[in-house]
């Protein structure tokens, strides 16, 4: 072990520096960087020697251990991986460990031993957590305490088949200065986790805190450090809590897992689009339905959109769950087809607490915008889905055929979609193919 000297690292990403500087070199944020001791690193080992990629050995193939909760496999890609390093992030109170406590006692309930390192709350609290969730498997061990070296050598003891370190955050190792949270405590607590995970083929699950931006705290070296990252989301005004995954190296992102709080824990909500459409106005201007798309999974979702009275004032947009960025180009296209809203005030909604990225939302919520403008609903039975381009133009989205199906499953008979669905429409649908926006509105009778 080298001399220990003065560092400083950066609290937003994880840079570090010999010198003070009022500014972050890499990130540019002001007032970052914090000090801490350190020590030099170490030469690489000797017998460390490169390998032909044609002599790596794959004959054991990709171990997944399912875990039996159907939504959170279908955001792991299937279950974990052996020796994968999964980092789950959320609000507090979103019910992470509730959910993690479910799936350790998924694995306990087919034999397999697991162990849960609670640095947050105790033993006790954990223990009454889960008889409300009917949790007794006897393969399920717990571990209170917040010292990762203890935690690591109850591990290597125990020699689990899944572990689970709850939080990154809160977790501290003796070997580094540091109160438990900081840069360098947080990036010990990763890479020695991963170090366990891909040196025992373990798979480890770590839980992280977020920001009140929404992202994860701590350095953005720890979402590259793990193999997974996934986000439990949910709104305090509702029980539906979702759950999305934005990397994963063994499967494919955006995958989207929904549950529901309940008094007897998190339980799966399989039918995503009947949940989203439950409280649906039907009949009321202003809505529409939108076939969406989250990783490989085909979600009907309503679009809502309330335009105000002309104001002399600048107009206010506010946008919940959709892309404000993308609002602003499609009002400025609905302005162009003749339906200007440049002095109204302009609400939107994605209904029932999901959050709708993709460009296939473009022409949905065109839908709605110029349904509560001229105070028209659309028809009940109708599904909208498309990209609107800057020209008007109505673009093809991806997976066309999965959202048709969804909409069919759910007793819609018509769809408003672009010209490429059409080949992909099942028996019983009716896909009205449109080329622009002025096209769609039309054939949703919204034009004036």
């Amino acid at each position: 072990m080298g001399k220990p000297r003065t560092i400083y690292t950066c609290k937003q990403c994880g840079y570090q520096t010999p010198k003070w500087f009022g500014r972050c070199a890499e990130c540019k944020e002001w007032d970052t960087l914090v000090e801490s001791k350190g020590s030099k690193a170490s030469r690489p080992g000797a017998d460390a020697a490169p390998i032909q990629l044609s002599h790596v050995r794959t004959d054991r193939g990709e171990v997944r251990l399912r875990v039996g909760i159907g939504e959170l496999d279908r955001c792991l890609g299937g279950g974990l991986v052996s020796g994968s390093l999964t980092l789950v992030g959320g609000d507090p109170g979103v019910g992470k460990s509730t959910l993690l406590l479910m799936a350790l006692d998924a694995f306990a309930r087919r034999g397999l031993r697991t162990l849960y390192i609670s640095a947050e709350e105790s033993a006790q609290q954990v223990r009454l957590r889960a008889e409300r969730l009917g949790i007794v498997g006897d393969e399920l061990f717990i571990l209170a305490d917040t010292d990762l070296d203890k935690a690591l050598a109850a591990a290597e003891t125990l020699q689990p088949k899944v572990l689970v370190l709850d939080s990154v955050q809160t977790l501290y190792s003796s070997r580094l200065d540091g109160v438990p949270g900081a840069v360098t405590q947080v990036r010990e607590v990763a890479s020695r986790a991963m170090a366990f995970a891909k040196g025992r083929g373990v798979p480890t699950i770590l839980v992280g805190h977020v920001t009140k931006q929404g992202g994860l705290a701590g350095p953005k070296t720890l979402e590259h450090l793990v193999d997974t990252v996934i986000y439990f989301e949910g709104e305090g005004r509702t029980q539906l809590r979702c759950l999305r995954s934005t990397k994963n190296r063994f499967g494919s992102t955006g995958e989207l897992g929904f549950f529901e709080m309940t008094g007897a824990g998190l339980q799966e909500v399989p039918d995503a689009s009947a949940r989203l459409l439950a409280e649906r106005c039907a009949g009321a201007p202003g809505t529409a339905v939108i076939a969406a798309l989250e990783g490989t999974r085909a979600v009907l979702a309503e679009v809502q959109a309330l335009v105000g009275q002309p104001t002399p004032a600048t107009p206010t947009r506010k946008v919940v769950g959709l892309d404000k960025a993308r609002l602003s180009m499609v009002l400025a296209v609905l302005g162009k087809a003749g339906l200007p809203v440049h002095d109204r005030d302009v609400f939107l909604s994605a209904a029932g607490g999901v959050r709708l990225a993709e460009p296939a939302t473009d022409l949905a919520v065109a839908a709605a915008v110029a349904s509560s403008l001229i105070d028209r609903p659309l028809d009940a039975h109708t599904v909208v889905f498309g990209e609107v381009g800057l020209a008007g133009e109505v673009r093809s989205t991806p997976q066309m055929a999965a959202r048709l199906k969804e909409a069919q499953r759910h007793g819609f008979r018509h769809v408003i979609a672009p010209r490429a669905a059409v080949k992909s429409a099942p028996k019983g649908i009716v896909v009205t193919p449109v080329r622009s926006l002025a096209e769609a509105l039309a054939a949703l009778g919204l034009r004036t």
